[in-house]
């Protein structure tokens, strides 16, 4: 192997932050810490993520003990086994105008007006069609929806919400009533309520959306929360989570909430019953220093709630987003990157089990080889995916059980299908002759598509 430093991604200098990946730690002493099994410093981890803040570039060959570092703890955690979900990804609306710089999921929502007259190729769809939706997806054996949506100005949390944002003579609420729109969205509790069929588990509501589910209230997430469980929501997606550092958030994201705000309604979701994922949304503007700060809030908050399921980075998908656009980065995370995204999260996240490699962001081959880098679970079978799909991404929208069977084993592990919140698991035979999902509720084990 080349001693040659491998080539690290570096956004354009557009801007000064305050937080820099600086330490006064050693590569050396932050990989003993993590080969040790000892908690984990923020200086740790950029000299771990950074491959050593005393040289230029990622060190392939210090890369390597990092990788091999966090696949043994992979083993000693979780084992052999890859795991995977059967699901379905129904998004609700593209109709937003937060305005994130990162982000082409939206449409801004001012085109979906009636008196708006032109194209916008956005969609919104009703409670009816959400659950026509989800019920086709069980039926042919889903075990999870997951819905992550547009801040729809139309959208409240329920009928009382509507009620006081209808009487409230606020400006700044993000509020219009859905008859200035073709397509009502309904509400909140009702879109959870209509994909609340069969059995599945409904996986929604990030952040951000309670948040535009409690404007204009002196409402609590925990209130919040606990109206969205009462209609049928089981878990919350940790997403929206971009970098949890607030100078970041201020450039990449500034009409979104904050940090606190962030962990905040995380902790009143997981305080009423629910149990959580997290994310990390990585290769930007952002530095070492930001991801493992962002690392360090995910880790104290799972010391204080115990609700999070798994943990998932997911790599900038820089083409056709306003970030690229404007120039304020020249592409994503570099595969090294990625590779140590992935360890350091391992190493790093000392009492969350599961780490998830997105073959959606990485792609099949690189995707399995996170899978020896600290990963163990990848994804599912999102029978639908826009967002990566809106954003450039070439990968595809659908995985069957087979091919994760096929997959898996090719690297000499074993693949599972697993629940949301990993209780249920059952090993696949990739041998067998028909294979499809079995927990499902109504899974009968052949193939989600013919």
């Amino acid at each position: 192997m080349s001693d040659a430093p491998e080539s690290s991604r570096r956004p354009v200098d557009t801007v000064e932050f305050s937080h820099r990946p600086v330490t006064d730690q050693s590569f050396e002493n932050a990989l003993a810490k993590a080969r040790d099994g000892v908690r984990l410093s923020v200086a740790d981890g950029v000299e771990l993520l950074t491959t050593g803040t005393d040289t230029e570039g990622i060190d392939p060959r210090r890369k390597e003990r990092v990788l091999e570092a966090a696949d043994r703890r992979r083993a000693e955690v979780v084992g052999d086994e890859v795991t995977f979900v059967a699901n379905l990804n129904n998004n609700v609306t593209t109709a937003c105008n937060t305005g994130c710089l990162f982000c082409n999921f939206k449409d801004r929502s001012e085109q979906f007006r009636s008196d708006y007259q032109e194209s916008h190729g956005g969609f919104t769809k009703t409670p009816a069609e959400s659950r026509d939706i989800v019920a086709d997806a069980v039926d042919r054996g889903i075990y999870e929806v997951c819905s992550v949506s547009g801040l729809h100005p139309a959208l409240t949390l329920d009928d009382e919400h509507r009620e006081l944002l209808e009487r409230s003579d606020r400006g700044d609420l993000n509020y219009r009533s859905p008859g200035e729109y073709d397509v009502d969205p309904g509400t909140y509790c009702a879109q959870i309520r209509a994909m609340d069929v069969g059995g599945v588990h409904v996986h929604s509501m990030t952040p951000e959306e309670a948040y535009h589910a409690r404007r204009g209230t002196d409402w609590s997430y925990e209130e919040v929360f606990r109206r969205l469980k009462a209609a049928g929501l089981d878990s919350v997606p940790g997403t929206a989570a971009e970098i949890l550092v607030d100078e970041v958030r201020e450039v990449i994201c500034p009409g979104k909430i904050g940090t606190a705000e962030w962990l905040e309604a995380m902790e009143a979701a997981a305080s009423v019953g629910l149990g959580t994922t997290a994310t990390i949304m990585y290769g930007h503007v952002e530095n070492e220093m930001h991801r493992v700060m962002h690392l360090k809030n995910v880790r104290d908050l799972q010391d204080r709630t115990g609700a999070i399921t798994e943990f998932v980075p997911l790599s900038f998908v820089h083409e056709a987003t306003p970030l690229y656009e404007r120039g304020m980065v020249e592409g994503g995370a570099t595969t090294a990157e990625d590779e140590l995204m992935i360890a350091v999260s391992r190493l790093f996240l000392d009492n969350v089990d599961h780490i998830q490699s997105s073959w959606v962001k990485y792609g099949d081959t690189q995707g399995l080889k996170m899978l020896t880098c600290g990963a163990d679970d990848f994804m599912g079978t999102i029978l639908s995916e826009e967002i990566t799909k809106r954003a450039g991404g070439d990968y595809g929208e659908f995985r069957s059980v087979r091919e994760y069977a096929d997959m898996i084993r090719a690297i000499g592990r074993t693949p599972v299908e697993r629940s949301t919140d990993y209780t249920e698991r059952r090993v696949v035979d990739p041998d067998a002759d028909v294979i499809g999902p079995r927990l499902g509720p109504k899974a009968d084990g052949t193939p989600l598509l013919e």
